[in-house]
């Protein structure tokens, strides 16, 4: 694919925060380094990164990824019930792409980031349609074993050595 043939990415935030920042190597993802992979790499126009639901104290780190250029879109919850919930966006981001497809708002090719097995009816259908470009695994060990018999050129593995240094966030050094 040319860069040219521009993408939509679909990301599950919490599928990605835990497979990086809580594995048993911890690394934090740099969103600025990623939404620059995601565009030079699979030529992504328009990344959306789903996350469960809105907390107050986070802020910050949602401004600073709309700034590094993704399209956040959060899990409507019933405020008394967010201690009890997980994001759980998997049913959110079918729906986005199959209503994105419905529409014909949905340009080029879809690139899905998810450990998760729950989107490989999406992903077989996506290929069935010529609309389905990568899945890319933020972890090895937690992905899927689901996606393997696609074959090697429908996913990738985010904590690849040559992946995880272009991504990875660089810890400040004290002053």
């Amino acid at each position: 694919m040319s860069v040219k043939e521009l993408s939509c990415a679909f990301i599950d935030g919490q599928n990605l925060h835990m497979a990086t920042a809580k594995s048993e190597k911890p690394w934090l993802n740099d969103y600025q380094k990623f939404r620059t992979y995601l565009k030079e790499k699979y030529g992504v126009k328009t990344a959306y990164l789903f996350l469960g639901f809105v907390i107050e104290d986070l802020q910050d780190l949602y401004t600073k990824i709309q700034e590094a250029g993704f399209v956040l879109m959060f899990r409507e919850h019933n405020s008394k019930m967010l201690s009890n919930k997980k994001g759980n966006v998997d049913t959110d981001i079918v729906f986005s792409i199959m209503k994105r497809l419905y529409l014909g708002e949905l340009d080029g090719k879809v690139v899905l980031v998810s450990n998760d097995g729950d989107y490989r009816q999406l992903v077989d259908f996506l290929i069935e349609k010529q609309r389905f470009l990568k899945i890319l695994h933020p972890s090895q060990k937690y992905a899927s074993s689901l996606y393997k018999k696609l074959g090697s050129e429908y996913f990738d593995y985010l904590d690849r050595t040559d992946i995880k240094k272009r991504l990875i966030k660089e810890k400040r050094k004290a002053s």
